[in-house]
């Protein structure tokens, strides 16, 4: 069968993701990537440690975070993301900046950080009061919070999970349960679940029509902030980030809701 009339595969453009070792949820980032776009991912090297404010700064080292972007370089991707909530938010503001900084010198193009991403989504929500859930300890939790403050948005309500490992088999019914446990009736502008290794893409939209507020993930943010510094768009149905209609807050069909509880 003679295919040459087919032309060869379309361009790619392609962002480069920087991951902690133990991240599990390639999969999950991708479904929120059009397909013109392609992940390059390579990860850090694995340390011997529990998730913790110890292993947050490990992962991130400047040198860990250089020597990764360096590996992307070859694939000449358009923009690069660290996609680590705790290893991005554990410096502050400060220590996030500085990490985008290693980055784009190491790679010569954009760069993204998790945490850098939540803070571009809550301005673009217009977040003041913002909840949050996390599989976290409590000192990881509150680092967060901290972070969050810095920024000038008031936390108004948190739960946590209390996970040292094995963050990526929760499922959705505990996000969807600790999602509960921290929005209380006009409490809050929005939530954020973080954690790149926690699940959350088919989880986003229902508890956006239960709770009535955008509710955003670090693996969206991450993607959605990285596909912005290529001018293109992420892509997610009923996710108030994503597409502005999806703030009327509309009843799913039951067919996508089954799975979540």
């Amino acid at each position: 069968m003679d295919v040459t009339f087919l032309g060869g595969p379309r361009a790619q453009r392609g962002v480069g993701v920087v991951a902690p070792f133990d991240f599990a949820l390639d999969r999950e980032l991708w479904r929120w990537v059009p397909d013109q776009v392609s992940l390059h991912l390579t990860r850090t090297p694995f340390v011997p440690v529990e998730v913790s404010l110890d292993l947050a700064r490990r992962v991130s080292e400047h040198e860990t975070l250089g020597e990764a972007v360096r590996t992307l370089i070859a694939v000449t991707p358009e923009a690069v993301a660290y996609a680590c909530a705790s290893g991005s938010f554990v410096g502050g503001t400060a220590g996030e900046r500085a990490m985008c900084e290693t980055m784009t010198r190491a790679g010569a193009v954009p760069s993204v950080t998790t945490s850098g991403a939540l803070l571009e989504a809550l301005a673009e929500l217009r977040v003041r009061r913002v909840a949050l859930v996390t599989p976290y300890t409590e000192s990881v939790t509150r680092a967060l919070e901290s972070y969050v403050a810095e920024a000038g948005v008031r936390v108004a309500g948190r739960a946590f999970m209390g996970l040292t490992r094995h963050i990526w088999k929760v499922p959705y019914r505990e996000v969807v349960t600790m999602a509960r446990q921290a929005v209380r009736p006009g409490n809050a502008d929005a939530l954020f679940i973080s954690c790149t290794n926690l699940p959350t893409y088919d989880v986003i939209p229902q508890l956006e029509a239960e709770l009535r507020i955008p509710v955003i993930s670090a693996n969206q943010v991450t993607m959605w902030a990285a596909l912005r510094r290529l001018g293109t768009r992420a892509v997610g149905p009923y996710q108030a980030l994503l597409d502005t209609s999806a703030r009327d807050w509309p009843v799913l069909p039951e067919e996508q809701q089954e799975g979540w509880t």
